[in-house]
C-alpha cells in the first residue's frame, strides 16, 4: 500500500530525514551533531533515521538514541524481496511521507554532509524568499577527489545541462532545505529519481538557490548507495532522459472547485466558490 502523507495537526519549524542502511556506528555521533546543530535555534524539529532494511544494530541503536531524544524517531523499512535494500529514493520517499515540519531538510547518514550548515540553509531560505537551498560541496571536495571523480562530474553536468537545462553544480549533494509540499510531490517511487531533486523542483515551478557547504570524509562502514563512475553514468544518462520526459509531461490544474446545491450554476458560469493552489515562483 502506497504511504500517505503525515496528517498529524501537530506542527513543527523543520524535520530533518537521513535514509541509512548498516550505519550502526555512525548513528550516534550524526544523532548528537544534528541535536547539536538545531537545539541552538529554540525552533521544533524532529529528525527521522529512515532504516533502509539494515542487518547490523542501526535500528537497535537508534531505538536507544531516542529513549533520551523526544525529537529522534525511527522509521523501517522491510527488506525488498531483491537486493540489500530498498535504495535510496524510497528511503526518501517513505521518510517524507511522515514528516511534520512546516520545511524538510535531507542529509547522508555517513556524516560526510554536515548539520552544522543547516542554520545558515535555513536563513539563507528565509532571505531569498526561495523554496529550497541545495547544497554545494564542489569548493570543499576539490582537493581532495581524485581527478577522475572531478572530470566525471563535470561531464555530468555537461550531460544534465543540455539535457535538462539544469544548472545546479552539485546535484549529488544529498544537504538540502525544502519546503515539505516540494519533498512531497517529489516522484521518488522510481529509483534514482533523488539524484534529480533541485531540477525537479524547479520544473514544478519552485524557487531552488544554492550553497556552498563542508564535506568530510566518511565517518565509518563503506558507501551503501554509491556507485562507480562508470557503473553510473550510463544509468544517469537514461535518468536524465526521463526526467524530462516527466518534465514535459507534468501536469498541474490551474484551479480546483467542489459546487454544492446552494451554489448551482449554469453551464459556462464561473463557479461560486473556487480554490486555487498557491503557484510557486520561478527559478530565475
Amino acid at each position: 500500500m502506497p504511504d500517505e502523507p503525515n496528517t498529524t495537526d501537530t506542527p513543527l519549524a523543520l524535520s530533518v530525514v537521513a535514509p541509512a542502511h548498516n550505519e550502526e556506528d555512525n548513528v550516534a555521533p550524526l544523532v548528537d551533531a544534528v541535536g547539536a546543530a538545531l537545539s541552538p535555534l529554540g525552533i521544533a524539529f524532529e529528525f527521522l533515521l529512515v532504516d533502509d532494511a539494515s542487518t547490523d544494530a542501526t535500528p537497535q541503536r537508534t531505538i536507544e538514541l531516542a529513549a533520551t531524544r523526544p525529537w529522534l524517531r525511527l522509521v523501517s523499512l522491510a527488506r525488498p524481496a531483491v537486493g540489500a535494500g530498498n535504495g535510496q529514493s524510497a528511503a526518501f520517499k517513505a521518510g517524507f511521507a511522515r514528516t511534520r515540519g512546516r520545511l524538510v531538510a535531507v542529509l547522508d547518514a555517513d556524516l560526510q554532509n554536515d548539520p552544522g550548515d543547516l542554520p545558515a540553509m535555513l536563513e539563507l531560505l528565509e532571505r531569498e524568499h526561495a523554496d529550497m537551498v541545495q547544497g554545494d560541496r564542489s569548493k570543499a571536495r576539490r582537493k581532495g577527489d581524485a581527478w577522475i571523480r572531478q572530470a566525471g562530474s563535470v561531464v555530468g553536468r555537461l550531460f544534465r545541462r543540455l539535457l535538462l537545462g539544469d544548472t545546479i553544480r552539485d546535484t549529488g549533494c544529498s544537504l538540502r532545505v525544502m519546503k515539505r509540499e516540494i519533498a512531497l510531490r517529489l516522484p521518488l517511487e522510481f529509483k534514482g529519481a533523488h539524484r534529480f531533486i533541485p531540477v525537479t523542483a524547479r520544473q514544478m515551478g519552485y524557487r531552488v538557490v544554492e550553497m556552498d557547504v563542508s564535506h568530510h570524509h566518511r565517518h565509518a562502514g563503506e558507501t551503501k548507495y554509491g556507485m562507480g563512475i562508470t557503473k553510473r553514468a550510463i544509468p544517469g544518462l537514461i535518468d536524465c532522459f526521463a526526467i524530462r520526459w516527466m518534465g514535459k509531461r507534468r501536469r498541474t490544474p490551474a484551479g480546483v472547485s467542489e459546487p454544492t446545491a446552494t451554489h448551482a450554476r449554469a453551464p459556462g458560469d464561473t463557479p461560486a466558490v473556487v480554490t486555487r493552489p498557491r503557484q510557486p515562483e520561478h527559478s530565475a
